[in-house]
């Protein structure tokens, strides 16, 4: 479990706003599943996507970038929530989805959730993308609810659970000059399963 709980240069949770957050949120929770439903709310609700803050929002990528501007992709918000919760003693690693976001003939591209290991209930997965119409993802162990359900041809959820976010994901945010040029070239899944990660279970 180490490797789910570490620090790095993305999940930079020992940065001073990053580990002082963690703190308040956890400060004063009953139990595990208390610590981690409010990182997953914070981060959901307080800290907006990208998309829906329309196309000036900057493109962040560490979770220390996110905290500060308060807004970032579905990845981003998703570096932010493991840095808070392996802050705060919990295990948590990235999934990912290949979605069609725009219909069946539409191009695929990733979408980045996170994995936590709940004591009562092992590996449980949350979105913390953000609610909005028609997306109404919530901590509500043990049965999951996210943002997507993948059901067009080509969408799937892929395997295993990444201790560290995907390269591609995190080339795609750092070389992105700005939201909109990143958003017509999202990255996608090339085939190869994320199992296959040294970094990751299956």
């Amino acid at each position: 479990m180490q490797a789910y709980l570490a620090s790095s240069r993305v999940v930079d949770f020992t940065h001073p706003a990053v580990a002082a957050l963690a703190r308040e949120l956890g400060q004063g929770a009953a139990d595990q599943e208390e610590r981690v439903r409010r990182c997953f709310e914070f981060v959901r609700d307080q800290v907006l996507h990208s998309v829906d803050g329309g196309i000036r929002s900057p493109v962040t990528c560490l979770a220390s970038e996110v905290l500060a501007q308060r807004t970032g992709l579905c990845y981003a918000k998703s570096h932010l929530l493991a840095a808070l919760l392996r802050a705060l003693g919990v295990p948590t690693g990235f999934c990912y989805q290949r979605l069609r976001l725009d219909g069946p003939d539409s191009p695929g591209c990733l979408h980045g959730l996170n994995a936590v290991w709940l004591e009562a209930h092992g590996w449980y997965r949350i979105d913390a993308r953000g609610n909005k119409p028609g997306v109404a993802a919530r901590f509500c162990p043990p049965r999951e609810q996210l943002a997507f359900l993948p059901s067009l041809p080509g969408e799937q959820d892929l395997p295993g659970i990444l201790a560290e976010p995907l390269p591609q994901v995190v080339a795609a945010l750092e070389g992105a000059s700005d939201l909109p040029s990143l958003l017509l070239q999202l990255p996608d899944w090339d085939g190869r399963a994320a199992a296959g990660d040294p970094a990751c279970i299956a």
